[in-house]
């Protein structure tokens, strides 16, 4: 079994779902016509509460990694905070359905013990929710947990590339061409048997370093898998771009022309073509 660090993710998932859920149900049996939603909340209130207690173990668990990230901390807490106020209200809509459940007998103390759990249960609800909106702040914003949970050197080297690559798009489109190209060099530097990072050093060379005839060069001797339409879309459209930047548009056309004939759905093939119209 996974150690339960690695687990995290899923069992806040069942929380999510499990609380939304069983606090709707137990809304919903309030009324007279959703008595038949009863039972079912407050096993779902039950195993949310459960399942709270362990997403947050959980948590405690796989914070390290994230933590030690410079610049996270602050974040990382937040989380854990959250999630303890989320588990602790759990709790309390728990109690609120196990004493409903010991006073069966005594229909008007179960009523008002439910109505109580109806709306502790909306508070939890949205601890739940600041909770999860964190949680993903902190995957996505900060990267708390991408490519580093499993501490395996591949997955944090694809968090590398995946820096490397959307920092020299930033680069490139705020006009630092400079940045771009020694992030792109690098990147390629981490992938070089990669042939779509070949792809995407000839990019650079081409809107880095404007070197178009030299891009053009490349994209013509680059090696990488003919039957795979994404890879063969990519170097033609990179090639049709360097003929433009050589005002060769005739050529730049044709190319596209012949392109499309082959991969008639590629639709950065038409996107380049409609530009050159």
């Amino acid at each position: 079994m996974p150690p339960l660090s690695e687990l995290h993710p899923v069992i806040v998932h069942f929380v999510i779902a499990l609380g939304f859920v069983g606090v709707a149900l137990r809304i919903l049996s309030l009324f007279p016509f959703g008595q038949w939603a009863r039972h079912g909340a407050t096993a779902l209130l039950l195993i949310a509460a459960a399942a709270g207690a362990v997403a947050v173990k959980s948590g405690d668990a796989a914070h390290g990694p994230a933590e030690r990230i410079p610049g996270v901390r602050e974040a990382v807490q937040k989380h854990e905070h959250d999630g303890e106020r989320a588990r602790n209200i759990l709790g309390v809509v728990a109690l609120l359905e196990v004493g409903a459940l010991f006073l069966r007998k005594k229909p008007s103390v179960v009523k008002g013990l439910m109505a109580a759990s109806a709306v502790v249960g909306l508070v939890a609800a949205y601890q739940i929710y600041e909770t999860g909106e964190h949680g993903g702040q902190l995957v996505y914003e900060y990267a708390g947990g991408v490519g580093t949970r499993t501490g395996k050197a591949e997955d944090i080297q694809r968090l590398l590339i995946a820096g490397l690559y959307h920092q020299a798009r930033v680069a490139r489109d705020s006009g630092r061409f400079e940045e771009s190209a020694r992030l792109t060099a690098e990147l390629t530097r981490q992938r070089p048997n990669d042939p779509m990072v070949t792809l995407l050093a000839i990019e650079s060379q081409l809107k880095d370093t404007k070197d178009a005839a030299g891009a053009l060069a490349a994209a013509r001797i680059v090696q990488g898998p003919a039957d795979q339409a994404a890879f063969v879309t990519r170097r033609g459209t990179l090639m049709a771009d360097a003929y433009v930047a050589l005002d060769q548009r005739d050529s730049a056309r044709l190319l596209l022309v012949e392109l499309l004939a082959k991969y008639p759905q590629s639709r950065a093939a038409k996107a380049a073509l409609e530009k050159l119209k």
